[in-house]
């Protein structure tokens, strides 16, 4: 059983003490990060490979740290809108938790009912990380640099030491 905590930087734009709360989550998290990407929907295609090729079982729950839940369409492509969507497609048994202080909208207004239907039995949000949930197994961190001040951007990445901005 697999887990996966997703880190797009972009979640701590509205959060006091963001370097705080990513040493807290990278503390809980117990390994290494291991994939770094630009923008978030390449993260998914890096556990792609990792599941093709054996190093990752397929995930059965993602932490999803974003400002946004990334559902916001179904277009055929995975894009920085809705790649959190195809996730849930390509792996039916996965679970999507979006840590997430403020929710600014949901799902269910981007995504048709029917479509929601069938994965909202499998989607949750909230501040927390749910209890019951294991440690992740890869830890990836989105930078999106295009949505994060480059000074905290700079400071956040300090915590990632293999990987410096």
């Amino acid at each position: 059983m697999s887990c996966i905590l997703d880190i797009d930087l972009d979640y701590f734009n509205q959060i006091d003490s963001p370097v705080e709360r990513l040493r807290e989550l990278l503390h809980w998290g117990s390994r290494p990060v291991s994939v770094v990407v630009q923008k978030h929907h390449h993260a998914f295609r890096k556990w792609r490979y990792l599941v093709r090729y054996g190093q990752l079982s397929i995930p059965q729950f993602i932490i999803h740290v974003d400002e946004h839940h990334d559902m916001m369409d179904e277009r055929q492509n995975p894009n920085l809108a809705n790649f959190m969507y195809h996730v849930m497609c390509e792996w039916p048994s996965c679970k999507v938790h979006w840590l997430a202080d403020t929710v600014i909208d949901h799902p269910n207004m981007w995504l048709g009912e029917e479509t929601w239907s069938v994965l909202s039995n499998r989607f949750s949000y909230g501040a927390c990380i749910p209890h019951d949930w294991p440690k992740p197994d890869p830890i990836s961190v989105s930078t999106s640099p295009e949505f994060v001040d480059n000074c905290l951007l700079s400071k956040l990445m300090d915590l990632i030491p293999e990987h410096r901005l």
